[in-house]
Formats: structure tokens, sequence, C-alpha cells
């Protein structure tokens, strides 16, 4: 099977007999499913119905070639095929999926602005994709026994504090960042009055930091450097670091510029963890780090650092956990960071319901008999500000 070639997946035909294993039990045992969200879920769509989605064109022109087949892979993760329309397809997958959560569980539905100059103009041509605010409010209001969602807003617009404001009347939960694909600075006092506002409305900026590989090429790295979020969390913005920046690499800005190395961004991001000045206001979330390119590495640190754990969120990135050969369980396995019965079982479940497999791997991960405890998955509590 090719790399951006996933099967679709059919949660319906889900045997009952893997909801029923003892893994499964155990699996929830200690967790309240209400305080369960899934704190990093992408909603895709091609805009074929009056949702203002917007893919680039280039990410569907068959002689973009790589871009083409991870734009066919992130649709077939997704569980969408030919015959219904895109958009609607996508939510009523993402919803049979969840209908094998208890009740209650819920997942963050994360909008995307558009790129943004530095005069605050948006420029499509420099954008990925584009996933209005408007229409993420409005698919988590219409499944509000399992969705919410994130507001994306561009710190650089001139209505941006306006736009958070309508978002919060809205619902959001919080505001989501792409810092390469979106051209902002976190460490920029353009954001500061933007920092203000979402300090004002409690809500938590989502960012990721580190490496972004689904950006648009000449996209700028240096922006994903996690030591950059120290600006917002100096305004009092609680953070949550994406991925907890698992990849690449970023240059050392606390030591001269002329002496900077490049040390891994992960390492920068424990940096920060452990900074006691952001005890209160940084978190990370888990989601993309069982991925293939991330070394095993960081989930061992992240299971060793029990100090960390209560600042860490369950996300599963979806629909990424559904492109089957980018997350392999025998490699844990082999790490002794997974039972092989659990793997077998947990593959199984893949195979029909890509999301709750990756809060199942999650859930089941050890070092040493410790896992992750039942508060990094019951992240609903870190989105209370917004309510």
């Amino acid at each position: 099977m090719s790399l951006l070639s996933p099967r679709r997946h059919d949660p319906q035909a889900l045997p009952a007999e893997l909801l029923t294993h003892s893994a499964f039990r155990q699996a929830w045992q200690g967790v309240e499913p209400d305080r369960v969200w899934d704190a990093h879920v992408h909603l895709i769509g091609l805009g074929d119905t009056d949702s203002g989605v917007w893919v680039n064109p280039r990410m569907r022109a068959p002689w973009n070639l790589m871009r083409f087949l991870a734009m066919r892979a992130y649709l077939k993760a997704s569980g969408i095929g030919s015959g219904d329309v895109v958009d609607r397809q996508f939510v009523r997958h993402l919803l049979a999926q969840l209908a094998h959560f208890p009740p209650g569980c819920k997942a963050l539905l994360l909008a995307f602005d558009w790129f943004h100059d530095d005069s605050g103009t948006p420029r499509p041509e420099l954008s990925g994709f584009h996933v209005p605010n408007h229409y993420a409010a409005s698919v988590a209001r219409a499944h509000g026994e399992r969705l919410v969602w994130a507001a994306s807003i561009h710190p650089y617009r001139p209505d941006a504090c306006e736009a958070l404001e309508q978002a919060v009347r809205d619902g959001a939960r919080a505001v989501k960042w792409l810092p390469q694909a979106m051209g902002i600075d976190p460490a920029s006092s353009r954001c500061d009055a933007f920092y203000e506002a979402m300090k004002h409305h409690r809500l938590p900026l989502l960012c990721h930091a580190g490496e972004e590989q689904a950006t648009p090429s000449g996209a700028d790295q240096s922006l994903g450097n996690p030591l950059r979020l120290r600006r917002p969390l100096a305004h009092g913005v609680r953070v949550i670091i994406a991925h907890c920046a698992s990849l690449g690499l970023s240059e050392d800005l606390d030591r001269p510029e002329k002496g900077r190395k490049r040390l891994p961004s992960f390492q920068l991001f424990a940096r920060l963890m452990d900074e006691a000045a952001w005890q209160d206001g940084l978190m990370g979330d888990l989601s993309a780090t069982v991925l293939l390119n991330r070394s095993p590495q960081v989930l061992e640190w992240l299971l060793d650092r029990e100090a960390w754990h209560s600042r860490l969120l369950q996300g599963s990135d979806y629909p990424l956990p559904g492109i089957t050969p980018i997350i392999w369980t025998g490699r844990l396995v082999r790490r002794g960071l997974l039972d092989a019965e659990q793997a077998s079982w947990l593959n199984a479940i893949r195979r029909h319901n890509p999301l709750l497999f990756d809060w199942l791997l999650k859930r089941s991960l050890r070092k040493e008999g410790r896992g992750f405890p039942a508060a990094v998955f019951e992240t609903a509590r870190h989105f209370a500000g917004g309510a």
C-alpha cells in the first residue's frame, strides 16, 4: 500500500467483540467520558456546500504530484469516497466514529484562517486551505452532543479583536494557529492587542510548533520555534503547543545570535515546560507524537515526565491516524511501549475507526509500567473559558 493511499474505514462495521474486549474496559477505567475532548481534530472539506471551505488548486492538481497525493490521502483517511458531497461526508463519518466513544465524549474542530501578509491582507495564493470560523461554529452547533470548535484568527488582521469577539459569541473554545502556514510571528509585538483580548476571554491558544510539513513550499519554518511562544505566555495567555513540538530543529534563541545552534524543537519545548514562569500557562498536546516521523524517544520522555502530565492533552490530529502506514504499532511494541496482544487488538480497531484507535493507543502506552493518567484524556477543563 502506498504511503499516501490509506484504506477507507467503515465505523459501522466495527465488530462488537472489539468493544467488549477487556482492554477496552480497562482503557476507560477511571476516566470520566463527559470530560474527554479530542483537542486536535481538523475539519476538512472541499467547499462543495455553502461551507466556504477552500482548498488551494495546487493541492488538487495531478501535475503537483506530492500535494495531489497528500490531498487524496487526507480525504480517504476521512472516510470520503465518491457519491455524496465531501463536506457532508466528512462530518457524517467523523460522527460515526465518535459514536463508538461513550456518551459525553467530544471532538474539538479546528477552523483555519488564510495566510496574511505583513499588512494584514489575506493571501489565498500563499494559503494551503481555508476553513471559515462560521462553518466550524455551525457544524459544532448542529452536533453539540459530540462537537465543539476552535476559531482561527490571524492576529495581523485589522479586525482581529472584533473577529475574536464574534467567535466567543459563537461558542469558540480556543484559537488555532499554524504560524508557518499562516504567516504569523508569535513573538511579534503586532500580536499584543490580540493576546490581551484572548486573555480577557480566557481562551487558550492552540499553536503548532516545530517543523511543519503540511504547509506550501517556501513556508518560514522559523516561525514555528517554540521559544517564540514566550510572548503570549508573558501576556497571560494559556498556550497549548501542538505535537509537543516533536518534529524538526529550531534555533536556540536564548543564545547570542552568533553562537546559536539548531536544537531539536522538542528540546526547546521541554525547556519551556520546565520554566517556573509558565507552570500554570503552558501545555502540550499529544497529537502526532505516535507518527513514524517522530522519534519514539519523545513518547518515552513524555511518559517519564510525570510532573508534566497535568499539562498534557490528548489530541489525535485526525484524519492523520487514518493514514495507515504512518503509525506502526510494531515499532512501539519493539520499544517496550505497547503490549503485542494490545497492538493486535488496536490494529483491528483501526481498520474501522482510526479516531478511536488513536485514543486507545495513547491510553495503552506504558513505560516501565507507567502510562498517561486519566487527566491527560480529560481535556475539557482546559477549554472552559470560552463557554
